[in-house]
């Protein structure tokens, strides 16, 4: 278990979640960072009292520092400043709770320090799976899952031993738009999509669950977690979002791990690792269960989820490419300036217009990022 924690996108849906888990375990808070949302920063910095706060955007860490300016707090900037709170000496685990491709500098930065990585930023391992998986092996760092989907199949492989995993069956809720055609989705608004069924998340991952582009960036992640090919896992449709993952052996033997749907819980499983420790959380009522579902993904309708299977398989920076223009293809349509439809073809646009790399290093992982999003804000903004 864990004694301190940096919080890398500490007002979002996920930071907040893990500062409430801290709090029940006992942690200390070292570091806090964000984007923009200095007001509900200053009310965490109040709360948690860490040494460090990062600010991402340079105005909004003006504004905060004369906010926190009666209290014992050194507030930084920019990238510099996500990258001196990942390495801060005080703490032994990050949790990379930032959204995009913005966590992937200071994840490695962590690595490095050979932090233990608490891993929430999917797009970190999707853009740079090989590279951040190798240096954390060269160093010796941990790197936990807290996806929900990533952290049950985590549990369920503990004890395995080499060869004896025959596939992973990696679970969606298929989202608030399972069973509709493409063509009735055309006039889908942003309230409609950020409304999930059964999980509540920020509103980018909330679009990407409704697309399904969100189980493509989490097949990609598990690709590279787990050390399999994109043959190896199989979405499979759970509308319940009861089991949050499984694998099966080579025996035949399907091993699942179950739970209510809370993301608290895994985020404190990568807290205490390897122990186990008591949790504020709903137990799974059995009784109340009427049913559990189960339907093969509808690649057709929903053809984010092909798309990202197709990068998988194809590498290099192809995922990276997706994955960024992706970002911003969402943000555009949060915006009400891009169809939900359109999303998918903003993606695939930029996945077909710039060419993948492979054995890409870090430098050039960052220029197909930048190129994704350029060609979509050229082509749909």
């Amino acid at each position: 278990m864990v004694n301190a924690i940096t919080v890398l996108g500490s007002t979002g849906s996920i930071g907040r979640q893990t500062l409430a888990v801290a709090e029940h375990l006992g942690l200390r808070v070292a570091a806090l960072s964000a984007g923009r949302q200095i007001d509900r920063l200053e009310e965490q910095t109040r709360r948690f009292r860490p040494g460090l706060v990062a600010v991402y955007d340079e105005e909004a860490a003006r504004l905060f520092r004369t906010a926190v300016a009666d209290l014992p707090v050194r507030v930084v900037s920019g990238m510099e400043g996500l990258l001196e709170a990942a390495v801060l000496p005080e703490s032994d685990c990050v949790v990379t709770a930032v959204s995009g491709a913005v966590g992937l500098r200071p994840t490695l930065a962590a690595i490095d320090e050979k932090k233990r990585i608490a891993l929430a930023n999917k797009e970190t391992l999707v853009c740079a799976g090989d590279l951040v998986m190798r240096r954390a092996a060269e160093r010796g760092a941990e790197i936990v899952p807290v996806d929900s989907e990533h952290s049950a199949i985590f549990q369920c492989l503990t004890g395995r031993g080499p060869g004896e995993l025959r596939k992973i069956l990696l679970t969606c809720s298929g989202g608030p738009f399972r069973g509709r055609r493409r063509a009735e989705l055309e006039d889908v608004t942003p309230q409609q999509a950020v409304s999930h069924p059964n999980w509540s998340m920020g509103a980018k991952i909330s679009v990407d669950s409704a697309t399904l582009m969100n189980k493509g960036l989490e097949l990609i992640e598990a690709m590279h977690l787990f050390s399999v090919s994109p043959d190896e896992i199989q979405v499979v449709i759970h509308p319940q979002s009861v089991i949050h993952s499984m694998v099966e052996l080579i025996d035949g033997t399907v091993i699942a791990q179950l739970g209510v749907p809370d993301m608290g819980l895994p985020i404190q499983l990568a807290l205490t690792w390897p122990e186990r420790r008591a949790s504020m959380f709903e137990r799974l009522d059995f009784w109340s269960l009427r049913d559990l579902s189960f339907e093969a993904p509808d690649l057709e309708n929903m053809p984010c989820l092909r798309l990202a299977m197709d990068a998988a398989k194809t590498g290099g920076t192809a995922p990276c490419v997706m994955s960024a223009a992706n970002e911003e293809a969402v943000h555009l349509f949060l915006k009400g300036r891009l169809g939900f439809n359109r999303i998918y073809e903003a993606a695939a646009g930029a996945v077909a217009a710039i060419g993948a790399v492979q054995g890409a290093d870090l430098e050039t992982i960052l220029a197909a990022d930048r190129a994704a999003r350029a060609y979509v804000l050229e082509r749909f903004s």
